[in-house]
């Protein structure tokens, strides 16, 4: 059974008693509530706000919050009232990733360099990714400058796990819709980002290459025949112990694009084992992202919406099975039947939080909110942020606030939206 309520934007209503009564969802007035920042304002199941004036906040952890403006860069102590420390950088419009890690290091990229400060900004240094054989993996010489590849950018907003003690960082990068072509991978540091290396290097996709490239020189693992465009994300399961990751997006003439990989990782002799767990075209359960574990379950969100028969429905929605049962679709259990691509979401303490794709919904700002782990349902339209995707979900701050990007159209930087579940609408 899954109730949900949707609104048609024709029917927005202007209070949250009209939308209670109605059964639907609408935006409120602003909540007097005790939080710094601008205003918030609420539906029935939770408070909502955008980011402070000041820099663009890209991160968050704890009490903790990283951003950036256009020549400097941030670190605050109390999730964005304040920025203790910050320093010159004059590439940071181009921050494409940012991480807080567990020992109080902040690892940051630009599109295609990487960075490490230990010590809150005072200094940070460049890292170089090594490979598989402990050798320097260096980005391409890209023909245009301006267009080098997002070689560290990724979708998903969860990239730390501690694991037997240590925190291990692991991320995939979602890239080859701007910024021009660039190599698929998935990174990883166990040492908290003093050392970043290559898990995975996914093969070369013709599709995704500089202009009259020669085969020879294509971007990617030419050992791998595994091809994909961008990774969708890479999630930790304890109860396994091994790390899940999904792909995009459609077959262009070279082979599948969207996978599910499998990958454990043997710490003592620092060596990864993958395994391709589905491939599949783009209208497929398995074209997703949000991947989340919950008490040994697998949960994902599916933004199927690849050629389809007319008579034939898009197989998306967010669904749950167990891991081993991940390639059998007979074995899921579909919690929500979503209408519109959901590519992004995250649960925590019960509350799952999903994000409509806004160039495939009729709602500007569409969030899909469920308060006891899928049982139940709402969908909300935050109209007044205008058409955005939400995207890189994270967990929630001190103050209890999930934090996620809002993009123009599915990839673009724009806003920042903040959530914070209401007491008593959460399991």
């Amino acid at each position: 059974m899954n109730p949900q309520s949707s609104l048609n934007r024709r029917q927005f209503v202007g209070t949250l008693a009209a939308a209670a009564a109605a059964g639907r969802l609408a935006n409120a007035g602003v909540l007097a509530v005790p939080d710094a920042g601008p205003e918030i304002r609420e539906t029935e199941h939770f408070w909502y706000r955008g980011a402070p004036e000041g820099p663009y906040l890209d991160s968050q952890r704890d009490h903790k919050a990283f951003g950036f403006d256009d020549a400097r860069i941030y670190l605050s102590e109390d999730n964005g009232r304040t920025w203790a420390h910050d320093a010159a950088f004059p590439d940071a419009a181009n921050i494409t990733f940012s991480c807080l890690l567990e020992n109080g290091n902040i690892l940051f990229a630009t599109r295609e360099r990487l960075f490490l400060s230990t010590d809150d900004l005072e200094t940070h240094r460049e890292l170089v990714v090594k490979d598989r054989d402990g050798g320097d993996y260096r980005p391409h010489a890209a023909r245009d400058p301006d267009q080098p590849g997002w070689y560290f950018h990724p979708l998903d907003g969860v990239h730390t796990w501690e694991i037997d003690g240590r925190e291990m960082l692991v991320w995939g990068n979602y890239c080859n819709v701007l910024g021009g072509p660039v190599p698929v991978n998935i990174y990883y540091s166990t040492d908290g980002g003093e050392t970043v290396k290559l898990a995975y290097s996914f093969g070369r996709n013709p599709h995704f290459q500089e202009e009259g490239t020669s085969p020879e020189s294509f971007l990617g693992n030419p050992d791998n025949p595994v091809i994909c465009r961008h990774v969708h994300g890479v999630t930790y399961n304890p109860a396994d112990r091994a790390f899940y990751a999904c792909t995009g997006d459609i077959d262009r003439g070279h082979g599948n694009e969207c996978h599910w990989l499998r990958g454990v990782y043997d710490a003592p002799a620092d060596r990864w084992d993958w395994t391709v767990l589905v491939s599949v075209d783009a209208n497929s359960r398995y074209k997703s992202g949000g991947i989340n574990f919950v008490d040994g379950q697998l949960y994902w969100a599916a933004d199927a919406n690849g050629p389809k028969r007319p008579d034939e429905a898009y197989d998306r929605g967010i669904f749950r099975c167990d891991p081993a049962d991940l390639a059998d679709p007979s074995k899921h259990t579909r919690l929500f039947d979503a209408e519109f691509e959901m590519g992004n979401m995250i649960i925590q303490d019960g509350v799952i939080l999903a994000g409509h794709c806004a160039p495939a919904s009729t709602f500007k700002t569409g969030i899909a909110f469920s308060p006891d782990l899928g049982r139940t349902w709402v969908e909300y339209d935050l109209a007044e942020f205008g058409p955005r995707s939400p995207a890189r979900f994270q967990p929630k701050n001190s103050d209890g606030w999930f934090r996620m990007d809002l993009r123009k159209g599915w990839i673009e930087r724009a806003e920042v939206l903040f959530i914070k579940p209401k007491p008593g609408k959460a399991s």
